[in-house]
């Protein structure tokens, strides 16, 4: 069995480790993180491999995963150039959404093959994420070779491989950033104005999990514009002005929120076509215009 080291073993490391040890797809073979008490914990959670004290102390292995922060990447490149790891034909892949598989490019001088292999998933508890990883897409980009040995990788371990555009990836990620991250900021938000209404948070959010739930469920079902619901998409201009005001009048950053996504909200509702288009002009002024 190919054998298999991880770099900057986290959340998004100790799931992926999990899955290919678990599926016997690649041997773990190391693991190196910034204290080796959190290389140690990593080894413990996936239940192979042993903690390395530092690059000089890495064997070589076939597959390298670099699960470390985007700003971190170039160094691990660095340090693994410098390494015993690397060996003609080693494949080296990062799990970036962000940053191209180029950014790896130290080690391409001692003959390995670059890539990056990004999921599109959450990765907040990795024992969870490891149960629901069965179906996960996976953006995969970098050099043919490293390509080509990564996807039945992946797929053994109930990945769903796409291709991705290296020059877009910035653009690509702020999507998954949309999706994800700032999702959470909108429960967020949405928490705190019902907050302000008296209502206690645990409450709060025990109301609204249904309303995020059923509006994914049916922009699964639907698609955007026509899951759209709410007063821009009747084209109620004199709601959607007094709520702004109120809400700017409570909380300018809100305020601000509630604009941007409003004017999203008002395309898809022009798409839509159930609201007149006079009303969506108005709420399009009102929405525009800051106090």
């Amino acid at each position: 069995m190919d054998t298999l080291t991880i770099i900057g073993c986290g959340k998004v490391g100790k799931t992926l480790g999990l899955l290919l040890h678990r599926g016997r797809v690649l041997a773990l073979q190391q693991v190196l993180n910034r204290s080796p008490e959190s290389a140690a914990a990593a080894v413990d959670f996936i239940g192979a491999g042993a903690s390395a004290s530092g690059y000089e102390d890495l064997l070589p292995a076939d597959y390298i995963m670099v699960a470390a922060s985007d700003a971190a990447l170039p160094a691990c490149a660095a340090g693994l150039a410098r390494s015993r790891a690397i060996h003609p034909g080693t494949i080296v892949f990062h799990c970036s959404g962000a940053q191209p598989a180029a950014v790896l490019a130290a080690v391409k001088e001692r003959g390995a093959l670059v890539a990056s292999v990004h999921p599109i998933k959450s990765f907040a508890d990795p024992t969870l994420a490891a149960a629901s990883f069965q179906g996960t897409y996976c953006g995969l980009e970098g050099e043919a070779g490293a390509g080509e040995k990564l996807e039945p990788i992946f797929k053994a371990i109930g990945a769903r491989l796409f291709r991705l555009e290296p020059s877009c990836k910035l653009v690509y990620h702020a999507g998954t950033v949309f999706a994800s991250n700032y999702l959470t900021a909108l429960v967020e938000a949405s928490l705190r104005c019902y907050e302000r209404a008296g209502i206690p948070r645990p409450q709060a959010l025990e109301m609204l999990l249904p309303i995020f739930e059923g509006t994914l469920q049916n922009n699964r079902q639907l698609g955007p514009a026509r899951a759209l619901t709410g007063p821009i998409a009747r084209g109620e201009e004199q709601l959607v002005q007094h709520q702004l005001a109120a809400v700017e009048k409570w909380d300018s950053r809100l305020g601000e929120v509630y604009r941007a996504l409003g004017l999203l909200a008002l395309e898809l509702s022009a798409v839509q076509g159930s609201a007149p288009a006079p009303a969506l002009e108005q709420i399009k002024r009102a929405l525009a215009s800051p106090r």
